[in-house]
């Protein structure tokens, strides 16, 4: 997964279009705060967090990466000690676990964060591992226990619908529709639409957008490595061979013989308070 995701990082405009929101959210928060103040960061699900140079230049005060996975954050830790950088922090965990009970994210405000709410947290294509079913539980958790009393949340994923054949989520939802009986059901804007309605997010305010990304590279394993990621494959969805097989001659005949770009219509959702 940490391959693939590498692959879609260098060859798509996912990190740009990522880079541009946060800096939007970030001149946001300078506006609101004193620019003698040293800011903190919360990345959850972090991964080698593409976005590093941004976060370490605007949050002098802590940059907070957390992830289930070691080996992307010993990247990190790697990179931060080559540059004599002192204020990231690496946290190997579950955020599932460790932030959606309010009791649980306060002992790790204690534990990882030295009880230092955080300016800023992002969600970054991590919002997958969680139920939808339990995402108010989290952002309510994360809103009152972890987030700074003017802060922000900055989450993006992959729309749940479209009826573009070139997009990602047309993709997901007829490969694992057809397959499975299943189709993306986490719906980011939807959820923003409802959280605010929500008393207890009744002072802050949300922006909501959808931007388009490309993805190309002129190697065909690479593309599919890419494919199957969207596909959640092998880690959800267990294709057959002659499934597998579908898929790729599909993904060639329709991307890859005319170089059409994959699309990813990918939805940013802001909280701000």
């Amino acid at each position: 997964m940490y391959d693939e995701d590498l692959i879609w990082s260098q060859y798509s405009g996912d990190k740009t279009d990522i880079g541009c929101e946060l800096m939007q959210v970030i001149r946001g928060l300078n506006k609101t705060l004193p620019l003698s103040r040293e800011l903190d960061v919360l990345s959850i699900g972090s991964g080698s967090e593409p976005q590093l140079k941004i976060l370490e230049a605007a949050f002098q005060g802590s940059v907070n990466l957390l992830d289930i996975d070691d080996v992307p954050l010993g990247i990190v830790r790697g990179y931060a000690e080559q540059r004599w950088i002192e204020n990231v922090s690496t946290i190997q965990g579950d955020y599932t676990k460790e932030l959606l009970a309010p009791s649980s994210a306060e002992s790790f405000l204690k534990s990882h964060l030295s009880e230092k709410r955080q300016d800023l947290i992002t969600l970054h294509h991590s919002l997958y591992y969680c139920r939808e079913t339990d995402w108010t539980r989290l952002f309510d958790s994360l809103y009152r226990k972890i987030l700074a009393r003017q802060g922000a949340i900055h989450t993006v994923m992959m729309a749940s619908k479209s009826e573009d054949h070139t997009t990602t989520t047309w993709l997901y939802n007829h490969f694992a529709g057809k397959f499975f009986d299943c189709n993306n059901d986490q719906d980011l804007r939807s959820f923003g639409r409802e959280l605010e309605k929500n008393k207890a997010f009744k002072d802050a305010v949300f922006t909501r957008k959808t931007h388009g990304v490309k993805f190309w590279i002129d190697d065909f394993e690479k593309f599919m490595a890419v494919v199957w990621m969207i596909l959640l494959y092998p880690n959800v969805h267990q294709y057959t061979g002659s499934q597998k097989e579908e898929i790729t001659e599909y993904v060639h005949s329709n991307f890859w013989v005319n170089k059409v770009p994959l699309i990813q219509m990918q939805d940013h959702l802001v909280i701000m308070k």
